[in-house]
């Protein structure tokens, strides 16, 4: 018992420490997974590398678009507390001083932390960050180029008498992961356009500035679950109380846009993946907390892929069946 234990600990630390190889892997991983049928099909028309060429650039101006969709907003963001920055910092005084007279002796303490530079340095770090994934972007692209390559071969090394009965096992897994991830992207991609559209509305209906930017940043955090909605929804209602100064307003804002998260996320996207991907939102929540920790920012959004092919391979071996039971959240 023991040997497991010490042993899933250190694969755990590689996959920590090593990171700044084993996330584009993961991520090259799960681009292959999407892109291949895309592949697969243009190789019945044309030739191999025409082939790989069409769907590496069709990948690569996805990506590119939305990661330059958020870049975009947070930038605007940043723009705007640094014009705005008088404001916020006279509404943290007012905090500052209101918990001081209530008896709260943390508010000093608050507001050194929390005062206008914090959040223009955190929303400016932000959009750095985003503009900065050109490095891990070209080791992502590498990783596909050469994972499409290796497919087919792959496959038909599974395939083979040799590898048998583990290879036809991986073979299946291989392709409901990626069937399973494939439907999981479109959902998710039409929940995000659609939840990027009703925030650009609703902030619109409200009178709340950069309306446009906070569209754009939530319909890319809404590909993290949980923290992504929670970000997209608590960085409009720190701005609307500074635009309006009015708690009404800003409660107003907040509850709107939980409201919006919630009918997309909690009914809506349900709906449309069904039962095919039902995982407890016990799972779904560690896994995006357990990746975001072991990861950072890009661990919350692979998290859950990875929860998915990890179901499917234990609900293939009879002896971890049941730690897919647990996770799936209905009996497979």
């Amino acid at each position: 018992m023991i040997g497991p234990v010490a042993t899933g600990i250190l694969v755990l630390a590689l996959l920590h420490f090593a990171q700044a190889i084993f996330v584009p892997l993961a991520f090259s991983l799960f681009v292959i997974a999407l892109v291949c049928p895309i592949q697969s099909a243009l190789q019945r028309r044309l030739p191999r590398l025409i082939a790989l060429l069409i769907t590496i650039v069709v990948t690569l101006a996805v990506i590119v678009a939305i990661s330059s969709s958020v870049a975009w907003g947070f930038s605007k963001l940043g723009q705007w507390l640094f014009a705005n920055a008088g404001r916020f910092q006279l509404i943290y005084v007012n905090w500052t001083d209101w918990l001081e007279g209530h008896g709260v002796a943390i508010a000093g303490v608050l507001a050194d932390r929390f005062d206008v530079r914090w959040l223009v340095g955190f929303t400016q770090g932000m959009a750095g960050r985003l503009n900065s994934f050109a490095g891990f972007a070209l080791l992502v692209l590498v990783f596909t180029m050469l994972g499409l390559l290796e497919v087919d071969d792959f496959n038909e090394r599974l395939g083979t008498p040799a590898a048998q009965p583990h290879g036809g096992q991986i073979l299946l897994a291989n392709r409901e992961i990626g069937i399973k991830l494939r439907r999981f992207m479109i959902v998710r991609t039409f929940a995000s356009v659609l939840t990027g559209l009703v925030v650009w509305m609703f902030a619109l209906v409200a009178g709340l500035e950069l309306a446009a930017a906070w569209g754009a940043i939530a319909f890319t955090l809404n590909y993290i679950p949980f923290l992504g909605p929670f970000v997209a929804t608590v960085l409009p209602t720190l701005f609307a109380i500074a635009q309006f100064e009015s708690w009404p307003m800003a409660v107003g804002v907040f509850v709107g846009l939980n409201l919006i998260q919630f009918v997309i996320g909690s009914y809506l996207e349900p709906l449309l993946i069904g039962t095919s991907l039902s995982i407890s939102p016990f799972a779904v929540i560690f896994a995006v907390f357990f990746w975001s920790f072991m990861w950072g920012v890009p661990g919350a959004f692979i998290g859950v892929p990875i929860l998915i092919a990890f179901i499917v391979y234990c609900a293939r071996n009879p002896s971890s069946r049941w730690v897919a039971i647990l996770a799936s959240g209905k009996p497979i």
